[in-house]
């Protein structure tokens, strides 16, 4: 008898004579109680007497198998790991949300070569579910075979990884201040991805991101559209459609457009030589930009009439430069989507000194001649020093060999024919 009925039994053998009452035995189960006959039992006295327990309640937290939640990206692979501290020599038990057993132990229920015993002990049993499809998303039961019999629940959840984006909707070319708009689409998310514009490095604003479910009922398929003005900078730009989704885990899952903006030319004048003087040979170059790039140009000088030269080529050339060259020179570059006009003033200078080969030759001798000249000068200046020291040292030994006795050249002679001791003696050095 279950629980729910547990109750108007009580009364009923509470208020009556009866040959004897049911009650729960310690394992949850109905068991029957003779009563004395001829006695009524109290009302609280049947109630205190009577315990009523679910089995989850009765069972030991020792003995409960505890498992978690798993995240998989499709095709990736999922470790189902279930333990238990007090196995009560049973075994534990994988099921997967078809209520099918996968795994009983170390034992192999069911023949998918996708699903691998990773570790089965009496405390723990881990399989491996490889390959992951959507379809295997769902409640995976856990269960111990004891008295009762004790289960815990791992929710598997399923990441549909989005297809790479299209871009629709960009014709060939597009005009100068010309407004578009592109879309983009993504398949296969679950759940339903994000999708985000960029033109380059720049954020682009789109509309917010459409939602729709595919037709497996599990995927969806999501789309956005941005309308944007084009300029001439946006030639060659790349539009940049990139989804967003926690299965790519932060990878770049994105798709680009190149755009071609068409727009009217420009020009700008450049000599060669920068400071052009008489006598030389001058290019005015017309450099000319544009989407095309413009296939005319036209050259005038202001007051001087007719045009001076069109043609296919962007360069003027001057190639013996006059004083008479002087003025305001303009180049005309036409493309199919319109022309620009750019104007440069030239001014010749005078010929600038160039020296000649022979001075150059002389000036070359002339250096080298006052660097040998220098050289001597340094050598004579050392061969001087050299020379004073030692005829300095010849001299000091002359003198001390003149103080200890008289040179033989040399001889007094008397004035007075001999006379010694008088006051009138000449001395004569030969």
């Amino acid at each position: 008898m279950g629980a729910p009925s547990a109750l108007p039994l009580l009364l009923l053998f509470a208020c009556c004579w009866a040959p004897g009452a049911a009650n729960l035995s310690q394992d949850g189960y109905w068991q029957e109680q003779d009563l004395e006959l001829g006695t009524l039992a109290p009302l609280d006295e049947a109630i205190s007497s009577t315990v009523w327990s679910s089995p989850d309640m009765l069972a030991s937290q020792d003995s409960q198998p505890w498992t978690s939640d798993e995240t998989v990206v499709a095709g990736g692979t999922v470790v189902l790991k279930c333990q238990v501290k007090d196995h009560e020599d049973s075994s534990l038990q994988w099921s997967n949300p078809a209520q099918q057993t996968l795994y009983f132990g170390e034992k192999r229920a069911l023949r998918d070569n996708r699903i691998q015993l990773v570790k089965s002990t009496p405390h723990e049993l881990s399989i491996s579910i490889s390959n992951v499809a959507l379809a295997d998303e769902g409640e995976y039961t856990c269960s111990i075979f004891t008295m009762p019999v004790r289960t815990a629940k791992s929710l598997v959840t399923v990441l549909g990884i989005p297809q790479k984006p299209v871009i629709s909707g960009y014709k060939s070319s597009l005009r100068e201040k010309e407004t578009t708009t592109l879309n983009c689409q993504s398949s296969g998310s679950k759940p339903a991805a994000q999708l985000t514009w960029r033109k380059g490095d720049q954020d682009l604003h789109g509309e917010p991101t459409r939602i729709q479910e595919d037709p497996n009922g599990k995927t969806f398929t999501v789309s956005s559209s941005v309308t944007f003005q084009v300029t001439r900078e946006d030639d060659g730009a790349d539009i940049i459609c990139s989804v967003n989704h926690e299965s790519l885990k932060g990878a770049d899952r994105s798709t680009s457009q190149r755009i071609e903006v068409l727009y009217t030319p420009t020009a700008e004048i450049r000599p060669d030589p920068p400071k052009p003087r008489e006598g030389q040979k001058l290019l005015l170059h017309c450099e000319g930009r544009g989407n095309p790039v413009p296939q005319q140009y036209l050259w005038e000088k202001e007051g001087s009439v007719p045009p001076l030269k069109m043609t296919q080529e962007s360069a003027l050339i001057f190639p013996f430069l006059n004083k008479s060259d002087s003025g305001t020179y303009g180049c005309t570059a036409t493309s199919n989507m319109g022309s620009y006009k750019a104007y440069y003033i030239l001014n010749v200078h005078d010929p600038s000194p160039v020296p000649s080969s022979s001075s150059t030759y002389h000036a070359i001798i002339g250096g080298i001649v006052a660097f040998i000249v220098f050289l001597l000068l340094i050598l004579l200046i050392f061969l001087g020093h050299y020379l004073i020291r030692h005829k300095g040292t010849y001299l000091t030994h002359e003198a001390k060999g003149s103080d200890d006795a008289p040179d033989a050249d040399t001889a007094i002679i008397n004035a007075e024919g001999g006379q010694s001791g008088g006051d009138d003696k000449k001395e004569y050095f030969i």
